[in-house]
């Protein structure tokens, strides 16, 4: 229950403390046991302390020396637990004329927790120079305090913002089968940082030392937490999912579905056929979903709470694996697998010149009609190693022509296999063509296939995972330990931060772990993480401002008669339609407010803690490419902007655009398998035969089995539904996030802007001349839709990498 307590407060009119005076305010907040599950220990000597007057004492300190006007208060906790404190308002402040906000939004633990006194701030927003001089030093303090001292494991009363490489992802001590390379921090695996937890290495831990010798820091693998605390992982207290996410209650269910319904369904599935015999097996999934074993239900039940299982399984019913029906397949009927001509050469003119709609090679190139899903030298090193796990897959280049209503169609499909006699003699290379009846129709579905399996795993490894969550993370970081609570920058960008720190967290103890969740269910296997290491090679800062994207990807020209200089080769693209007006929104609001505050580049010169900030962040947060010469040099306004607009960009909308959709659009696994485990039938071969007799069983037997298939949907399903308390782009969680109107008047009108841009989405998914907005599943595109209510709704921009 939240606690509203109106007392006499203590202040201090200067730092000498010569006289005091009562100011009235009113303190919210909360303690451990209403956030957290019950802690009867701590709230029954929580009531002791009470009783005996050994609550909470306050500090006020002023703005100005000699003035009775406070601009910060220190607070110390003498319960036995932590509380959360959410704010502290004071009324009729002497010398003030009125009322003062202090925002909170934090954990105070036990005072002897801490080496320093907790300080909070007025919701004012200052530059470190504008800063009066008896609030300066807790400033500077405070920010002394977030970065540590780089020493010993860190607690969960730690308030530490650190980096570390992802030395935490193996596990050796389990065999060498779990060993993996140290990312981060050398030129072979170079990698964003992730928070440092400072847990001691592994027994086995010095696996990788010899090779990374020449580095300064200790690159031995870290120690992972056993089962039981697999959730307790640390990052700062106040980085913790909030209550209304339920953390423990979503974490949980990850956990179950990692630690204990996989290890039980292997051993249901160990006795029987681990394929789904037909399409209708499939789709049983989302209709009644499977019947499992009386016994091994008692026994997933004696393990997870009811409660907790339904929210998992969406059943308390007998069908446990029953799942929502995906929307890609809502109302649409399953198609039999289509067909295709085999030919032994690449990609020629004469494959693709027949299906050009009546242009020619030349003319369909200089009308920018073609266009390329290329797959082939991204995977192809990887290839090799890949294929001597269970995974049997190969590189792809798809060409696909654009149509004269807009939309795209595949032209013809290259795959890549490595040279059986060695790397040195390229690849071997085979390419398929469209057909829709007999064998050659099966084949070209199956070509599809090893095409989606490719694309599924980059999606999930490098656009979703390493260009969001891990790319985002040093920001978060270098935000926190380098720009003060004051500080505009800290107070634009923090609300982009939400929970993103805590869902990495898990990721790293869950899915991306070695023998983790996405090993399991993608098909580079052992080696995802290694290759989206190799593939962030390639990540340029600059470049993750959508125009300059799409522009790099040849999907636009610049063009200075087009809305904002750019004019799309795919008209109907709705991804770069709705993501230009998201991201030219943002801009402006990123601009509005950046200009209140910095009147000139010199101002963003002589900004310390900004200049600390930008160079901590290239140094340390990103600095396997601490050399690059594409960082901006945070030199002016402009840079300032661009930087903060791409920040924003990465957090809010790319993420929700790449993540929220996966359920919707991949839930329906043959729609969208990630992992192949068969080649291409051969003329002449007994798998060529029963394709020929049963091809929707060898389609079947080739993508993701049923086990993976399990594990796979119930893990998106998880990741694609919005929390209840989400906060989602031009919303804050507090309203009075700062005393300045402009900046809130800003704010107000780029949240008007927003509510527009979803009118016009609205207005464009009505359009039956978009043929790319709904498609023939009746799917309207609304990934960048900015708001949503909470659930399973392939919609909504939260703030931030917040799942």
């Amino acid at each position: 229950m939240l606690h509203n307590i109106i007392n006499a407060i203590k202040g201090e009119d200067d730092e000498n403390n010569s006289s005091k005076k009562k100011i009235r305010g009113t303190v919210v907040l909360m303690k451990k046991n209403v956030l957290d599950f019950n802690d009867f220990n701590a709230s029954i000597l929580d009531r002791v302390h009470e009783l005996v007057g050994q609550g909470v004492s306050l500090q006020l300190i002023s703005s100005v020396n000699g003035d009775s006007v406070p601009g910060a208060f220190l607070i110390k906790n003498n319960h036995h637990s932590e509380f959360y404190l959410k704010t502290l308002t004071l009324e009729d402040v002497p010398g003030h004329g009125g009322r003062l906000h202090f925002v909170c939004n934090s954990w105070v633990y036990p005072s002897s927790k801490y080496h320093t006194d907790r300080v909070f701030f007025t919701n004012q927003t200052c530059l470190l120079s504008e800063t009066p001089s008896p609030l300066r030093k807790y400033r500077e303090e405070e920010l002394v305090s977030l970065r540590g001292n780089g020493k010993g494991e860190l607690k969960e009363w730690d308030r530490v913002y650190d980096y570390a490489y992802y030395n935490d992802l193996a596990n050796p001590d389990d065999g060498q089968e779990y060993a993996r390379p140290v990312l981060g921090g050398s030129t072979e695996y170079p990698y964003p940082r992730r928070g440092r937890t400072g847990r001691p290495p592994t027994k086995t831990g010095q696996i990788l030392r010899e090779k990374l010798k020449p580095l300064q820091k200790d690159p031995n693998t870290e120690s992972r937490l056993g089962i039981l605390m697999s959730l307790n992982i640390y990052i700062p207290r106040d980085e913790r999912f909030g209550h209304l996410k339920l953390a423990d209650f979503l974490a949980y269910a990850l956990k179950s579905v990692a630690q204990v319904v996989t290890p039980e369904l292997e051993s249901v599935f160990d006795e029987t056929p681990s394929e789904f015999d037909s399409f209708q097996d499939v789709m049983d999934l989302y209709e009644g979903g499977i019947e499992l074993p009386k016994g091994l239900l008692k026994h997933i039940r004696e393990k997870i709470p009811a409660e907790m299982l339904k929210e998992i399984f969406r059943t308390d019913g007998e069908q446990l694996l029953k799942f929502p029906l995906p929307q890609v397949v809502k109302g649409t009927a399953i198609s039999q697998p289509s067909k295709l001509v085999i030919s032994f050469y690449v990609i020629t003119e004469r494959d693709i010149e027949y299906n050009l709609d009546g242009f020619s090679v030349n003319e369909a190139l200089e009308k920018n009609k073609l266009f390329i899903l290329d797959h082939h030298d991204t995977l192809f090193p990887y290839l090799r190693r890949i294929n001597s796990t269970s995974t049997k897959t190969y590189s792809s280049r798809t060409l696909l022509f654009l149509k004269t209503d807009g939309t795209l169609k595949p032209l013809v499909i290259e795959l890549s296999l490595p040279h059986p006699d060695g790397d040195r003699l390229g690849p071997i290379s085979k390419v398929y063509t469209p057909a829709a009846e007999g064998v050659e129709g099966s084949i070209w579905q199956l070509a599809k296939a090893y095409v989606a399996v490719n694309d599924s795993g980059v999606h999930q490894l490098i656009s979703h995972w390493l260009n969001t969550h891990a790319a985002i993370e040093p920001f978060v970081i270098a935000t926190n330990r380098q720009l003060s609570v004051l500080h505009p920058i800290y107070k634009l960008l923090h609300p982009h931060f939400r929970d993103t720190m805590n869902i990495n967290a898990f990721a790293r103890q869950i899915l991306i772990n070695a023998g983790g969740i996405l090993e399991a269910t993608v098909f580079p296997a052992k080696y995802s993480m290694e290759m989206s290491s190799v593939l962030y090679k390639n990540w340029v800062f600059p470049e993750q401002a959508l125009p300059a994207d799409l522009v790099k990807r040849g999907v636009a020209i610049k063009d200075s008669h087009s809305p904002h200089g750019l004019r799309l080769l795919i008209e109907d693209y709705p991804y770069a339609v709705d993501g230009l007006e998201i991201w030219y929104a943002i801009k402006a609001w990123v601009e509005d407010y950046c200009s209140y505050y910095y009147k000139s580049d010199e101002v963003v010169q002589k900004d310390s803690e900004l200049q600390s900030w930008w160079k901590e962040l290239r140094e340390e947060g990103h600095g396997d490419k601490k050399n690059e010469p594409w960082w901006p040099k945070m030199q002016t306004r402009e840079e300032l902007i661009d930087s903060c607009t791409i920040i924003i960009w990465i957090a809010s909308a790319l993420h929700a655009a790449v993540n929220f959709g996966q359920y919707p659009y991949a839930g329906y696994l043959p729609n969208r398998p990630t992992l192949s485990r068969r080649f291409m039938p051969e003329e002449g071969t007994p798998e060529y035969d029963e394709l020929r007799s049963n091809p929707d069983k060898v389609f079947l037997k080739t993508i993701t089995a049923q086990l993976q298939t399990l594990i796979g949907i119930s893990l998106i399903e998880i990741l694609s539904r919005h929390a209840s308390d989400e906060v989602y782009l031009g919303q804050r969680d507090t309203p009075e996030w700062t005393t300045d109107s402009y900046p809130l008047q800003a704010f107000e009108r780029f949240g008007k802007k927003l509510g527009a841009i979803e009118d016009r989405i609205m207005s464009l998914n009505n359009d039956e001349r978009l043929k790319n907005r709904v498609g023939p599943v009746k799917m309207p595109y609304t990934l960048l839709f900015p708001t949503s209510e909470g659930g399973l709704t392939g919609k909504g921009i939260p703030n931030s990498v917040s799942i």
